[in-house]
């Protein structure tokens, strides 16, 4: 079972904080052990410690490690070797040809969160050891030498606009689910709640977060509210007597439509 049949949620937890561990998984669909920014370079090795002897469930875990062709990198999967943990969030993935060369045992999401990340995209999400893609915001702008992703108002430049449709596209042209970034504000609800629900309907498979507050927020936006539900029921009953397209309670329906009704539908449960 994939992290992502669980819901839409995913919150991040310190790798060196192994008291959280639980307490983070329970409170969101899967929990992201962050080995990476989360944790200084000195604390590190117990925090991989503090993984291998962790016991939780494997099929809501994921850890993020540090970027490909570092120490702390080898270190990681090392350490993930001697768990049952699968599901690995690169960080700064920016080389296919290292992300291929991974251990054929770990199922990769692969954090596009630099200039070449982003530019890479398509070639890696084209890998059949990665089965999703997510971006990051403040490292991207970083990588370019900006000063902040989004504006005095709160809302993103459109670099990091660009990037996260970008992820988005290319991750979905391979098949592959998409988790938008996440929103650092942690008392700006109301963004949290509008960039969220604009991920769901943009086609996000999930987002992620960094406060256990912010989860029910999330899931909230990601689930289709009553209305909508009842909405593509009927008109998914409606189908099953007609032929190409047709009118439904005044607006014409075909394929497209059909299927956004089927992922109303699939988001609420069935």
């Amino acid at each position: 079972m994939s992290v992502f049949d669980h819901g839409p949620a995913l919150l991040f937890c310190p790798a060196d904080r192994p008291e959280r561990f639980a307490k983070a998984l329970d409170r969101a669909d899967a929990v992201i052990l962050d080995l990476e920014d989360a944790v200084i370079p000195d604390a590190r090795t117990a925090a991989r410690g503090a993984i291998i002897e962790s016991d939780l469930d494997p099929a809501r875990v994921i850890v993020r490690v540090n970027a490909p062709g570092t120490a702390d990198f080898t270190a990681d999967l090392a350490t993930l070797s001697q768990t049952d943990y699968r599901t690995v969030m690169v960080a700064k993935a920016e080389s296919p040809k290292r992300l291929k060369r991974v251990d054929a045992r770990f199922r990769l999401i692969a954090l596009c969160e630099t200039a070449r990340g982003v530019s890479e995209a398509n070639r890696i999400a084209a890998l059949e050891n990665v089965t999703a893609l997510m971006w990051g915001a403040e490292d991207l702008v970083a990588s370019i030498g900006g000063t902040a992703s989004r504006k005095p108002n709160g809302r993103y430049r459109d670099l990091a606009r660009y990037a996260r449709a970008r992820v988005l596209v290319e991750a979905a042209a391979r098949g592959k689910h998409a988790i938008d970034a996440v929103h650092l504000d942690i008392g700006d609800v109301k963004g949290l709640r509008t960039e969220a629900a604009d991920a769901a309907a943009s086609g996000f498979t999930a987002t992620a977060c960094i406060h256990p507050d912010q989860v029910a927020v999330i899931r909230q936006a990601y689930r289709p509210d009553d209305k909508a539900v009842a909405w593509a029921r009927a008109v998914l009953r409606a189908a099953e007597g007609e032929r190409g397209a047709f009118s439904f309670e005044g607006r014409m329906v075909d394929g497209p439509v059909l299927r956004h009704a089927r992922t109303v539908v699939q988001r609420a449960g069935g």
